[in-house]
């Protein structure tokens, strides 16, 4: 598995690189075994006395990925919080995703499609005090867009999507249903449920 450990405003010594290096190898080790590589990124939160943010992301095979995050004023603490929701994620789903892996191994590249993934800014507040000296960034309602990629929109079960969704921390996924080739998304609710949306369901 590959390693990347960065530090955002803070040095990520030699120590603390090799204490998460082993951690995530367990961790790897045990519940899976075939991770491809993981990012670990530390960085401040906060003035005064700064927390430290550790955020894991593990790509666990082909095109899934596992993503935890902690705060806590030592990074050690920080990290291990955070590792061990990323453990508690791989054990849930331990038996899904070795099933999935295999799965995925065997699965033609047609049922995995592409589309055209946007990153927009967000639009700043207007300031409606004319005594203000805040100076107003954004001259129209259309947010710019700040990235523009290709991601790849893939074939699954609606249990695999969930599985996928609590896995990457995310708050929505677009998927093909497998049972009926309809463009379906599953999300977290607000009461902390996932709901699941599928177009044409009604129409059969």
């Amino acid at each position: 598995m590959e390693l990347s450990v960065h530090g955002k405003q803070i040095d990520v010594g030699d120590a603390l690189r090799t204490h998460v290096s082993d951690k995530l190898e367990d961790l790897n080790e045990k519940y899976f075994n075939h991770a491809t590589f993981a990012t670990v990124t530390f960085s401040k939160e906060g003035h005064g006395k700064p927390r430290i943010k550790t955020h894991i992301n593990v790509q666990l095979g082909k095109n899934i990925m596992v993503a935890a995050d902690s705060i806590d004023p030592d990074p050690y603490a920080a990290f291990e919080s955070a590792a061990t929701k990323v453990g508690k994620q791989m054990r849930r789903y331990k038996k899904k995703l070795r099933d999935h892996h295999d799965r995925m191994e065997l699965t033609p590249e047609d049922e995995m499609r592409k589309a055209r993934d946007y990153v927009l800014a967000a639009i700043p507040e207007q300031n409606d005090d004319p005594s203000s000296d805040e100076t107003e960034i954004q001259t129209d309602d259309n947010p710019a867009v700040i990235a523009e990629m290709t991601t790849e929109i893939q074939t699954m079960s609606v249990s695999d999507a969930v599985m996928r969704l609590d896995l990457s921390g995310e708050c929505a996924l677009l998927f093909y249903n497998a049972s009926n080739n309809n463009l379906n998304m599953v999300y977290k609710r607000s009461d902390g449920n996932i709901g699941w949306v599928d177009p044409d369901a009604h129409g059969k």
